[in-house]
């Protein structure tokens, strides 16, 4: 074996090992399984030091195991659009959609944060889709009312927002989503208009 073959064989190591921690945290996610870091060990398969060693908290492996979404592959279905209204409608549903999917994952995200807060726990996806969103309008905008805007919206297309919706107006899931697409297109069209 050649020495730069012995750190690629490392390092690919590390790479797998780091894949199955956020695997196994995914499918504990999908299964309602055991969200602890023990739990998230035994299913990777690692003894709990190793999946430490790659993630200093839970929070941070949450973070990365709901953090798979690719914003302009799921704008897809409305790339041809120029109608920021159509397209900040399909983002909220698309994030409201996904809060719905990883819920336990993102209310401890959000607890943890709330009990300890850091800078950049949370990945802000949804600012990454505000903005995809907005592109064909903030083009010709002014810069101010594209940054009010995305501000508004980041309150609105929001796993808060969507727990609100949830837990204090009795909303079931589905419907909550729908609240905020309307809410966010509602939103869209007065400031674009």
């Amino acid at each position: 074996m050649t020495e730069t073959a012995r750190p690629t064989q490392r390092s690919n190591q590390k790479e797998r090992t780091r894949a199955a921690i956020v695997t196994a945290t995914q499918e504990l996610i999908e299964t309602n399984g055991d969200l602890t870091m023990p739990g998230v060990a035994a299913a990777a398969r690692v003894s709990e030091a190793t999946a430490y060693r790659y993630f200093p908290d839970l929070v941070t492996l949450l973070g990365e195991a709901v953090n798979r979404m690719d914003p302009k592959a799921a704008m897809e279905p409305v790339a041809g659009s120029v109608d920021p209204v159509e397209r900040i409608g399909h983002a909220a549903e698309v994030l409201g959609r996904a809060v719905v999917r990883h819920e336990r994952a993102i209310r401890a995200i959000i607890a943890a944060t709330i009990v300890q807060p850091r800078p950049v726990v949370r990945p802000g996806n949804r600012f990454a889709f505000i903005r995809l969103a907005l592109e064909p309008w903030s083009a010709t905008a002014a810069p101010a009312a594209v940054d009010r805007l995305t501000r508004e919206l980041a309150v609105v297309i929001s796993a808060e927002a969507l727990f609100t919706l949830v837990d204090m107006c009795d909303l079931d899931p589905e419907d909550a989503v729908a609240s905020l697409v309307r809410t966010a297109r509602t939103l869209t069209t007065v400031a674009t208009a």
